[in-house]
């Protein structure tokens, strides 16, 4: 294991990253079907290109799951399932905002708990926004936007 770790590093993954990754997803799907790691099916270099591609912000962690999955019963490199299914992350800040704008004004009594003092509300409300963009808005810019449209 510590070998795949240094190979997946080597591939230019963050080191938290790629262990949280092995530690975590990998090991877990690993045991599910009783394989040992050097009967994975993802690679370490497909796992460090994966976690290359969380890095530069083109998926988010949730969205890596689903390639995730995908590379464990595919050969593509996660950069063609990115690109084949449709899965990068949406960055741009007008687009998002638009989505922001919208769930704002369909959930005034989140917007009202929110400004009430009831920070949590805020969480529902993301919620929205992901849930209308089918989970490809950057999480950070969409909390961002939010805090800053409901100050």
């Amino acid at each position: 294991m510590a070998e795949y770790y240094d190979a997946v590093v080597a591939a230019g993954a963050d080191p938290k990253l790629a262990a949280n990754w092995i530690m975590g997803d990998l090991a877990k799907q690993l045991n599910e079907e009783s394989l040992d790691i050097t009967q994975s099916p993802v690679d370490a270099q497909r796992l460090g290109a994966m976690i290359k591609l969380i890095m530069a912000n083109t998926i988010s962690g949730k969205i890596a799951k689903k390639v995730f999955k995908e590379m464990w019963t595919s050969s593509d490199d996660p950069e063609k399932i990115v690109k084949d299914k449709g899965l990068v992350q949406i960055t741009d800040v007008s687009a998002i905002e638009g989505v922001v704008d919208e769930v704002i004004a369909k959930n005034p009594k989140a917007v009202e708990e929110y400004k009430g003092g009831k920070k949590k509300a805020i969480g529902a409300l993301v919620g929205q926004v992901m849930k209308a963009t089918k989970g490809k808005a950057n999480p950070q810019m969409v909390n961002q936007l939010l805090a800053k449209k409901l100050q």
